[in-house]
């Protein structure tokens, strides 16, 4: 209680007896934004401090005092769930949209460490049948590694299921029974508001959380086109999904608190650590990432360097595990492309300008190992 007591600490230690410590920590975690119950807090703790020394007279207080102030943090609890959004329901199915390497990474953390049902939801046939092998693949890995059982497999595979988002009757009997949704498609403001459009046409409830996995685009933007914005949250997981421990939140102008809590509480269910970053461009990871990157292609285009050598450089020189023109060809080189314009569009500064390499890259299909070609041959 120290942000309350304010140095009090023998009147803190009087007031609170071991069975009651865990209770005033947890409630006073919820009303700490509630300015009433704080001064009703420090008033209280003020008074004690007087009878602190006072023997008999001091315990019969105590008593009286704690169950009045009990009251209070209980009503200002209350007062604070009122404002701050819709009550969500607990987590239990989730729709993955887009399934891709990111979307195919989230649906595995959610099915194997939250226990959650899992629908997979993208547009192309092609993209869910690659999902599913690579579910048995990175499953088959699992269990040569020993961490997971034939068992394990059976019961994790038969969390995930997955759908074709252009088939309206399957969108419209499963889309209402989803809880929180992670949208992982391309990196592209249109592409990823057809996919809102979609989701609210087949009935997704208003109480469900709508994530985005975007590294760059405006949260805020996003969500003004959604039914009740205040359920729209960025939830930016880091590539491979199943291997990286971060995801970086991003919480949008009218992002309310429920929902707020209800990521945070997803993230630990996914066994992540989190960060959090205001709704500004590129957020926090690729505000600093990404310029890295694309310095390291103008290196590359003005003959600085090779390739190898870039890469070198920075791996040995800076303890790095992976240079960064590998690490562009294993993001995509399209992707890197995408964020640099947000960038440099939405901050308005040259020095966000895209590499002319990097546009005549994605332009001639180069993006990276996805293709097989990108600063480095994959063939």
């Amino acid at each position: 209680m120290p942000h309350v007591v304010r140095g009090n600490r023998h009147a803190a230690a009087c007031f609170i007896q071991p069975n009651q410590v865990w209770y005033a920590r947890n409630t006073l975690r919820q009303t700490v934004d509630v300015p009433l119950a704080t001064r009703s807090i420090e008033r209280f703790l003020d008074f004690v401090s007087i009878f602190h020394r006072t023997g008999p007279l001091f315990l019969s207080l105590r008593a009286v005092l704690f169950r009045s102030l009990s009251r209070k943090i209980a009503m200002a609890g209350l007062a604070r769930r009122c404002v701050s959004g819709t009550a969500l329901p607990a987590i239990k199915r989730l729709g993955v949209v887009g399934c891709g390497q990111m979307g195919t990474g989230i649906a595995i953390v959610a099915a194997r460490h939250a226990q959650l049902e899992v629908l997979g939801i993208d547009g192309f046939p092609a993209s869910l049948e690659r999902a599913k092998g690579f579910l048995q693949g990175w499953a088959d890995k699992e269990v040569s590694k020993g961490r997971m059982t034939d068992a394990d497999v059976k019961a994790f595979l038969g969390r995930i299921r997955f759908l074709e988002l252009g088939d309206s009757a399957a969108m419209k009997a499963e889309v209402p029974t989803l809880d929180f949704v992670v949208e992982a498609v391309s990196e592209n403001i249109d592409t990823k508001r057809t996919c809102f459009d979609a989701l609210q046409a087949a009935g997704l409830p208003e109480s469900s959380v709508l994530a985005t996995n975007t590294s760059s685009i405006s949260i805020t933007k996003l969500a003004a086109k959604v039914t009740r914005p205040e359920r729209v949250i960025g939830m930016h997981f880091m590539n491979p999904v199943p291997v990286m421990p971060l995801v970086e939140v991003i919480r949008g102008l009218r992002t309310d608190a429920s929902t707020l809590d209800a990521t945070l509480e997803l993230c630990k269910a996914m066994k992540k650590e989190h960060s959090t970053s205001e709704d500004r461009p590129g957020f926090l990871a690729n505000r600093i990432l990404m310029p890295y990157i694309n310095e390291a292609v103008f290196a590359l285009q003005d003959g600085v360097g090779t390739a190898t050598d870039i890469d070198k450089t920075m791996k040995l020189g800076t303890g790095v595990p992976m240079g960064p023109l590998t690490l562009a060809d294993f993001i995509g080189l399209d992707t890197c492309l995408s964020i640099m314009q947000v960038l440099h569009r939405d901050l308005g500064d040259s020095k966000y300008r895209p590499a002319p390499l990097l546009v005549n890259y994605v332009e001639a299909g180069w993006l990276g190992k996805k293709t097989k070609r990108g600063f480095y041959d994959y063939s």
